[in-house]
């Protein structure tokens, strides 16, 4: 079975809204190479809204010599959305109802790891319904103050367990936990 994976910027704070804010002071090769090797692990995306209408408009015109973006342009995108009529991103399917039955057919068909990047609301739904395999939390050495949190606050506590730690020469620390 496939399995759903959740790939955040994150600050120290627990924020993970507008990581272009505050991500690319540490950017470097080491972070470029594990988001390669982490998108390359998969053979699809599961987008909310937001984070979709934002990565289709930028992610098309992008290009580059590594191959990351014609592996964004060409995967499967699956997009949860009460809203969007349609789609302009090539290979985009909308999910409008019966949004937790179709991510579990999502899991069940064969292929690789499914990704989220983003999606605030479709995290926080897909965490409270147990649909969630693994956190990939990419820990930002910054704080930023406000906005939206990986876990919102009353979610219900739940145990993970940490399975992977990568630390980076820029201070930033991904934490992998099931």
């Amino acid at each position: 079975m496939r399995k759903i994976i959740v790939s955040e910027f994150l600050t120290l704070d627990g924020i993970m809204e507008s990581p272009d804010k505050w991500s690319f002071d540490f950017s470097g090769e080491e972070q470029e190479r594990f988001k390669f090797k982490e998108l390359a692990e998969s053979d699809a995306l599961l987008l909310g809204r937001n984070t979709y209408e934002g990565f289709a408009e930028a992610w098309p015109s992008i290009t580059d010599e590594s191959g990351y973006a014609d592996m964004m342009n060409n995967y499967p995108k699956y997009v949860v959305t009460s809203t969007l009529k349609e789609t302009k991103w090539n290979n985009t399917t909308l999910i409008k109802d019966n949004i937790f039955d179709e991510i579990t057919k999502l899991k069940q068909q064969p292929g690789k790891d499914i990704l989220i990047f983003g999606s605030a609301e479709l995290v926080y739904a897909l965490t409270e319904q147990n649909l969630i395999d693994e956190y990939k939390l990419m820990i930002f050495p910054t704080t930023f103050g406000n906005g939206k949190r990986i876990f919102k606050e009353g979610c219900p506590r739940k145990a993970l367990k940490l399975v992977k730690t990568d630390t980076f020469n820029s201070g930033v620390v991904v934490l992998s936990y099931t």
